[in-house]
């Protein structure tokens, strides 16, 4: 390794880390920290021509490479690779009256829609403003704005990219189309993306935020969501959430320990009728909902910032009805989740179900619901706890499930096998051996999975990046 390191700093200007240098433990830890991924090696690349001159290099020395932002959707793919950190690539450009942005691949959504909000304007983040916007777009990218844009893959026009063989491009539907498809949903298996440029949409009226019950109004609120759901315009956005909220001190302590009930909710334009539904439930302990900026967008969830162990799950749903939500709360009853810290459903249609010949390899989703699980996991005992209650929720759940899922929330072990349909997938394959032969890239999720990643170890590792 400390051969790699020597003749990696050769070649990159960028900071160089092998295993026993001092911060390579935490510079090789992702976000999700319930995935230990062993890499041989990471390299925080300067810029664009630094990533070019790794690439060069790898392809020469048959070294895998592996990317990262934020690490918030890691896997055991990763291990064996040399780990390309993309964090100082943070410029940022937002040219209003064009409504575009351009990123470059260490940029977080918050910052972004900081900076568009100042203009009026927004992009298609997801739930949370610290995930990267390059790894969550390259994914599909599925958040609060679905419903009337579309996945955020479908809002991107050019990406700047490494190819295997070590030149920059810039990829576009008119300049290599067939790489500008896959990699629009397909995640980063087929170049190393520096940079992405996308469209920017109104948001001057804007409003949103979280509406919270406790435990005992499940049923209630269940009901008023179906019927809301049912309603509802494509600007509303609205996800049901039913908690468990850990005994830890930053938790307020009304809500400490509790099972709780919520409803989060954005609404782009004078579309917010259907909250009137949610307006008659008596005994809410917190209503946040108030005009927004893009800018607060990201914390209407109150998702936590901070890096921890985490196990997540998500299935597509064909419906929301009444036995439905039936088969949902006897799985997850009113006394909690746990082990689970939370079982939502997301609310999808809209844009996301039009067929549109710009979609790339994303498609779209017919599919009118997201059911999406997640639970801590600090130990392997903890661990295992979540994925049984997970499995039986979705057990309870199958037959009104679909069987795919989104890109973005495979977890470490799956593969695209269960996003795309066989036609995809074959295209997505001849792409990736047409742009990379070699193997030199190595996603998360790749199209075609390293030895060993169908069954994957994991180890809990509590440190803090």
């Amino acid at each position: 390794m400390t051969a790699i390191g020597g003749e990696l700093r050769t070649v990159v200007r960028g900071r160089v880390l092998v295993p026993r240098d001092e911060g390579f433990e935490q510079a090789s830890t992702p976000w999700n920290l319930a995935v230990r991924q062993r890499v041989s090696a990471v390299v925080e690349v300067a810029d664009a021509a630094d990533a070019a001159a790794l690439v060069r290099f790898a392809a020469a020395a048959e070294l895998p490479l592996s990317t990262r932002a934020t690490g918030h959707s890691p896997s055991t793919a990763a291990d064996g690779t040399v780990l390309v950190t993309t964090r100082a690539l943070d410029g940022i450009e937002i040219d209003a009256a064009a409504r575009m942005a351009r990123v470059q691949a260490g940029v977080a959504w918050q910052p972004v829609l900081e900076r568009a909000a100042a203009h009026g304007l927004a992009g298609a983040c997801g739930s949370s403003a610290v995930i990267g916007v390059t790894g969550y777009t390259l994914g599909g990218g599925v958040g609060w704005f679905a419903r009337s844009r579309g996945y955020a893959a479908h809002a991107v026009r050019a990406l700047e990219v490494v190819t295997a063989d070590g030149d920059q491009r810039r990829v576009t539907a008119d300049a290599e189309p067939d790489l500008f498809w896959a990699l629009r949903g397909g995640g980063g298996d087929f170049a190393l993306v520096t940079g992405m440029e996308f469209e920017l949409f109104d948001a001057t009226e804007l409003f949103g935020g979280r509406i919270l019950w406790p435990a005992e109004r499940t049923e209630a609120v269940v009901a008023a969501f179906r019927r809301a759901t049912a309603e509802a315009e494509e600007g509303l956005s609205l996800w049901l959430t039913l908690l468990q909220f850990p005994p830890f001190p930053e938790i307020p302590e009304m809500l400490r320990g509790r099972a709780m009930v919520a409803v989060d909710v954005v609404a782009l334009g004078a579309v917010t009728g259907p909250l009137r539904l949610f307006d008659e439930i008596p005994g809410a302990v917190l209503d946040t909902r108030r005009p927004l900026d893009a800018a607060q967008v990201g914390g209407v969830c109150m998702e936590p910032t901070d890096p921890s162990p985490a196990r997540v799950r998500g299935e597509l749903l064909t419906e929301f009805s009444a036995r439905v939500s039936d088969a949902l709360l006897a799985a997850a009853p009113q006394g909690g989740v746990g082990p689970l810290a939370l079982v939502q459903v997301r609310h999808l249609g809209g844009a996301l179900t039009r067929p549109r010949a710009d979609a790339g390899c994303a498609g779209g989703i017919a599919e009118p619901y997201l059911l999406s699980l997640l639970g801590p996991a600090p130990t392997a005992d903890v661990e295992a706890a979540v994925v049984e209650r997970s499995d039986a929720v979705v057990d309870a759940l199958r037959p009104y499930l679909s069987g795919r899922k989104p890109f973005t929330y495979l977890d470490s072990g799956e593969t695209p096998a269960a996003v795309f349909d066989p036609v995809t997938l074959a295209r997505l394959l001849e792409i990736k051996d047409r742009f990379d032969p070699d193997g030199l890239f190595r996603s998360n999720f790749p199209v075609i999975p390293p030895l060993g990643e169908a069954d994957p170890s994991r180890v809990a590792a509590p440190v803090t990046v």
